[in-house]
């Protein structure tokens, strides 16, 4: 019995189309095979990014990465590293480029609207020159995520601007996160528990960057 949900459910291509339109094919041309001198100069000034990854079977992470402006290496017009640092060692990410390849990086400038985005072929590496050429706060990096690049574009701004990102006067009070009362919720563990980590954990942020 189909329900309503079916009935509005978009299936293929045409479907598609039918709702968002046509794309122009202008806006084809701004989608290279390399990073371009602008797409280059906005690398260098990114200290954030979100890099996706999926398994063989098609699960998909993403995972916010930061330092300071320019950690992420271009090496040439081909090729990106991502310096990768101490961590919660789950390494989620990592898994999923030894079993596919195929990566995306979403590059955020702060105060800026646009962002680029890259995608391409992921290997890693722990080559010694390289880790200590991605050193950041004296320590060299653990090991990099180094990206071949199929598509390099610049991506409009309209969800910063819809989303006021930048604007302070939209924000709300900051969210405090509790790694502790969740951990504690999901042990059966109590207040003490929970302040005992999240204090572990306000240490490792100052410490263990």
């Amino acid at each position: 019995m189909s329900t309503s949900n079916d009935r509005h459910r978009i299936t293929d291509l045409a479907g598609l189309r039918a709702v968002i339109g046509e794309s122009n094919p202008a806006m084809e041309m701004k989608v290279e095979a390399t990073i371009g001198d602008e797409a280059r100069d906005f690398i260098a000034r990114s200290p954030f990014i979100v890099l996706a990854t999926t398994d063989a079977a098609g699960n998909l992470d993403t995972s916010p990465k930061g330092d300071e402006p320019g950690f992420v290496l271009v090496e040439d017009e081909r090729t990106i590293v991502i310096p990768d640092r101490t961590g919660n060692k789950l390494v989620y990410g990592h898994r999923n480029v030894l079993e596919n390849e195929h990566v995306s990086v979403l590059f955020v400038v702060p105060g800026t609207n646009e962002t680029v985005r890259v995608n391409g072929r992921a290997e890693l590496t722990h080559d010694p020159a390289l880790m200590q050429r991605l050193a950041a706060r004296g320590k060299p990096a653990l090991l990099a995520i180094r990206v071949h690049v199929d598509q390099c574009f610049f991506h409009c701004g309209k969800a910063f601007l819809r989303a006021r990102l930048w604007q302070p006067d939209s924000w709300t009070h900051r969210v405090r996160v509790s790694f502790g009362q969740m951990f504690a919720r999901r042990t059966g563990g109590d207040d003490k528990l929970a302040e005992v980590i999240d204090s572990a954990v306000e240490t490792d942020y100052r410490d263990g960057l």
